[in-house]
């Protein structure tokens, strides 16, 4: 029988602050949506914990550690550390022509 050990998820406060200014922009319109859509991202990072390299290689970076899961349209882009047996989620893309604040 085979036992995975499930990885430590850290997220960079990088991270959080992106998400948080996507976040903010949606829930200027659909309040609703932004928090779902916040929740929907963070279930599908501690998802990633089990099975890091299940998503493609980051076209952003020439790693086959860095990889991007994709939630809803956005691009979270996460380091696999096998040394420290963690995963460092540190980007966040989701294509914009402009965030008006």
């Amino acid at each position: 029988m085979l036992y995975f050990k499930v990885m430590k998820i850290e997220i960079t406060p990088e991270f959080q602050a992106k998400l948080k200014r996507q976040i903010i922009y949606i829930s200027q319109d659909k309040p609703l949506a932004a928090k779902n859509l916040s929740k929907l991202i963070y279930s599908e990072i501690r998802k990633n914990g089990n099975m890091a390299f299940k998503h493609k290689i980051s076209k952003f970076f020439r790693s086959d550690q860095i990889r991007e899961l994709i939630v809803k349209g956005s691009s979270i882009i996460y380091e696999i550390v096998r040394s420290e047996n963690k995963i460092v989620v540190f980007g966040f893309h989701k294509w914009e022509e402009e965030l008006r604040e």
